[in-house]
């Protein structure tokens, strides 16, 4: 079953948002309109009392702020109740909230480390510079909600050893962290038992085949695999009409010409509106 880009992204931003409970802090990182979205849509159905920590101004807020690209930053910043610095919020704030946040990582291996920092094993000379990994070594030794996301699976990302680590996964020694506990693709729904990922969930159309060709290490599988349930079509309206009217959230599923594409539109589209608040 063909399914679109809008369609794959609503997909995810609702398992996103079925992790969320009402009353945690969430965190966000830079550049995460999936998960964004995912967070807000639960804020507006099943999880009113959230707390947004978000990297966009170091800021905590109980107002979620609308997706958005060139007012993002004034968006959050407006709403925030404290701000912080990067070192502080990264090293003392977050650690000690521990809150609930979802990564992406460029590479990521059956037992949950990821590495954001490049591809390729000499430094000096990577195949491809990452974006970074900003936080994220010092929070996930201490965090004990980790969830991951890859909005596009393939065995570049899946990988039986990553090349860098900068994210911790599941230690069988114990000694640090806890590791992740949950991660979402574009092609269904993994935990992780025993520090290994096992697939719980298929995406509706995908059949498992396809996600083990897509997966660069051989991945455990629960008793009975599911299918993931799709956005309700209020769902599906909220996050259309209230989250994410310009469709930001889609940016994460494209790449290349196409990517420009979508952000050329989406700036211009979103020059015409007036603010928006949600």
């Amino acid at each position: 079953m063909k399914r679109s880009v809008s369609e794959v992204a609503d997909l995810i931003c609702i398992c996103i948002a079925r992790q969320v409970r009402d009353g945690e802090v969430v965190a966000q990182g830079l550049a995460t309109p999936l998960v964004a979205a995912g967070y807000l849509l639960a804020w507006k159905t099943h999880a009113p009392n959230l707390h947004f920590a978000s990297a966009i101004g170091q800021s905590v807020s109980r107002t979620g702020a609308p997706l958005a690209l060139g007012r993002i930053e004034s968006l959050w910043l407006d709403r925030s109740l404290k701000q912080f610095g990067f070192a502080r919020a990264a090293a003392e704030l977050l650690p000690r909230i521990r809150p609930m946040e979802f990564f992406r990582p460029g590479q990521v291996d059956l037992h949950g480390n990821f590495n954001n920092l490049a591809f390729g094993s000499d430094p000096r000379r990577p195949r491809l510079r990452l974006p970074g990994s900003g936080g994220i070594p010092d929070v996930t030794p201490v965090f004990s909600d980790i969830h991951l996301y890859v909005p596009r699976h393939s065995p570049v990302t899946f990988v039986n050893e990553i090349d860098y680590k900068s994210g911790l996964g599941h230690d069988p020694a114990r000694r640090y962290g806890e590791g992740p506990k949950y991660l979402v693709s574009d092609l269904g729904q993994f935990d992780f038992v025993d520090g290994k990922m096992r697939l719980t969930h298929l995406h509706p159309g995908v059949d498992i085949d396809h996600v083990v060709k897509r997966t660069g290490f051989e991945f455990e599988r629960a008793a009975k695999i599911g299918t993931s349930r799709p956005p309700t079509e209020d769902e599906r309206r909220i996050l259309k009409d209230e989250v994410d009217p310009l469709g930001i959230r889609t940016l994460e599923l494209y790449s290349g010409r196409a990517r420009r594409q979508e952000l050329q539109r989406i700036l211009e589209e979103e020059a015409r509106l007036p603010e928006r608040v949600l």
